[in-house]
């Protein structure tokens, strides 16, 4: 950047106005030892205003947004979120609140959060809610510690997990770091949980089954009533990974399918811009028997209708964040909740599963979709038949940037070769997702034609494409 703006400046420019110092210079050189004494003049560009502020209005638009262009990564990781939300979340009633306050100086923020735990209750079927979980990870983690406290409490030795392998990465990782041994189970060739294999697996020391509905290849698990009575049958409980709960609202709620608890990703589905590792929020929702184990402090109404925090819950796991959550992400989903409503959330998710059949409908005809021709808010197409002419998934990623579009998840859900997700959402135009579907079908015929593109794309970028192995080993933190 500084070679950039040394090759703008022009003798004589400049692009700032600062008042003359009203200290004499004969006190400047008292007051500051001599060491910190410049004795040059500085090296600085000499630039207009304009020329200043293109240069970084320019620089600003290298990174990909929303605001920008279609981001087929979808709810995983950026989807739209109207800019209200923030604006609500930054009002400095909310804004300058500080957490040790008196609990009587924050009622309204109180009353928001309490407001949003009951609206997720109705949303998932579940009978309460915590907002404390920092991330979607972090609330799983919160999950497997309440199933571990549960069953300790009832003095039974359960210490397996059921985890399919459609499931995303973090419920394996989750579960081993809360204790438990990882049962894997795969799926069949359609995508979908087999229930004699899930029987199979239900012994007396399984203490939970982890399942995201619809799983990660964008599929409904058809058996999923029949599963949740067998687990139950078996004394297992079921957890509901809700990353993908932008299928399903309004429309069914994982409580009513037989799930026991779950977390959110606040940040996916209730709108927060979720990039760069965060921010995120992960509230558990459980049902009655598992209340008692909630972590703490609770938020609570009495009977004057003020609110409180309660600590007095004798089975608790504890606390698991500081404070009572990431409060600029909840403010911005109740925000999201309220102004949307009940038909408004509906509507939202039958957006999102409308606009990715669409698109699995046409892109089908190129590449092959494992799971079959209908999904729920998301699919998986493979790659696979691109690699006779030498070009692989992530070659496709790479080429896309160079035509204005984000790239995709590729290479996951691990169990299609070479995968490309694509998650569309709901607030895509009919002629947005036309306009990526001819820039792919033109990618794949490149693919056929002209390998040689994709090999080297990206090169419209401002930095090309990067030998990967080295940057894993050996990364650049510093200018």
């Amino acid at each position: 950047m500084e070679k950039l703006l040394n090759e703008l400046s022009h003798q004589g420019q400049t692009g700032y106005s600062v008042p003359e110092t009203d200290v004499p210079e004969k006190d400047l050189t008292e007051l500051i030892p001599e060491k910190y004494q410049r004795k040059s003049e500085l090296n600085l560009p000499e630039l207009s205003e304009p020329v200043l502020r293109r240069h970084f209005t320019r620089l600003s638009q290298l990174n990909y947004a929303q605001s920008t262009n279609f981001y087929p990564l979808g709810s995983c990781t950026m989807k739209y979120n109207p800019p209200i939300n923030e604006k609500i979340s930054s009002l400095p009633g909310l804004k300058n609140l500080h957490p040790y306050q008196p609990q009587g100086t924050v009622q309204g923020l109180l009353e928001i959060m309490h407001t949003l735990e009951k609206n997720l209750c109705e949303i998932c079927g579940m009978d309460s809610f915590t907002l404390q979980p920092a991330a979607g990870a972090h609330g799983e983690f919160t999950g497997l510690l309440i199933i571990r406290a549960y069953f300790n409490s009832r003095n039974e030795k359960r210490h397996k997990i059921i985890v399919p392998d459609s499931a995303h990465g973090t419920n394996p990782a989750s579960a081993a770091l809360a204790g438990f041994e990882i049962l894997p189970v795969k799926s069949e060739q359609n995508g979908i949980l087999s229930l004699q294999k899930i029987k199979e697996l239900l012994t007396q020391d399984v203490a939970a089954l982890m399942l995201t509905v619809p799983n990660t290849l964008g599929v409904f698990e058809k058996d999923i009533l029949e599963i949740a009575d067998a687990a139950h049958k078996n004394g297992t409980l079921l957890y509901y990974d809700g990353a993908n709960l932008n299928a399903l609202m309004g429309i069914t709620r994982p409580g009513d399918l037989g799930f026991d608890l779950m977390h959110i990703n606040l940040h996916k589905t209730f709108s927060t811009p979720h990039g760069g590792g965060g921010p995120g929020s992960g509230p558990i929702g459980v049902k009655k028997p598992l209340e008692p184990f909630l972590p703490v402090p609770g938020i609570e109404k009495n009977n004057k209708n003020e609110f409180r925090f309660n600590y007095e819950k004798p089975q608790t796991i504890g606390k698991v964040r500081s404070f009572y959550g990431n409060v600029p992400v909840i403010l911005k989903a109740a925000a999201y909740v309220e102004s949307l409503g009940r038909e408004g959330l509906k509507k939202t998710s039958e957006q999102a599963v409308i606009n990715a059949n669409y698109l699995l409908s046409i892109l089908k005809e190129k590449l092959p979709a494992p799971a079959g021709n209908r999904c729920f808010h998301e699919f998986v197409l493979s790659g696979k038949p691109l690699v006779e002419n030498n070009v692989r998934t992530l070659d496709v990623a790479k080429r896309l940037l160079d035509y204005g579009f984000y790239a995709p998840t590729i290479y996951f859900p691990l169990i299609v070769e070479e995968a490309l997700m694509i998650e569309p959402t709901e607030t895509e135009t009919k002629a947005a997702l036309d306009d990526f579907v001819k820039i792919l079908f033109k990618i794949i015929e490149e693919a056929q034609n002209d390998p040689g593109l994709l090999k080297n794309a990206p090169q419209n970028t401002p930095v090309s494409r990067l030998n990967e192995v080295e940057a894993a080993r050996k990364p650049i933190l510093h200018w």
